[in-house]
């Protein structure tokens, strides 16, 4: 399932970053987009604690959730940004984006 898990917040990344690079260029980022994006974040969330539950999962498992619901947490207040018709600020963007890589990575460690 880790690897349903990767994939899933793989594709979420690559929606991110393109996201991300239309708020640092100061321009409101797709709602389509944005969507798939809390989607995808929400299905490979669903995953994890799916994971979580079976009881058997590594540490790090809780460690890459535990960052990637901060992460998820990050994207609600962006999305309210959104819903505003503002652009949010730059350092949040940064700030969601670094806390969901660390935890992707976290949960890539143990793929590698």
């Amino acid at each position: 399932m880790l690897n349903y898990v990767l994939i899933t917040f793989g594709i979420a990344a690559v929606g991110g970053l393109v996201l991300a690079a239309s708020v640092l260029r100061d321009k409101l980022a797709s709602w389509a987009l944005s969507v798939v994006h809390a989607l995808l974040g929400a299905i490979g969330l669903v995953l994890l604690i799916t994971m979580l539950l079976q009881g058997s999962a590594p540490q790090q498992v809780l460690i890459g959730f535990v960052l990637l619901l901060v992460a998820a947490l990050g994207g609600f207040f962006l999305a309210s940004f959104h819903l505003r018709h503002k652009i949010p600020p730059k350092a949040v963007v940064i700030v969601h984006a670094g806390v969901a890589v660390a935890g992707f990575l976290t949960l890539l460690s143990l793929a590698l």
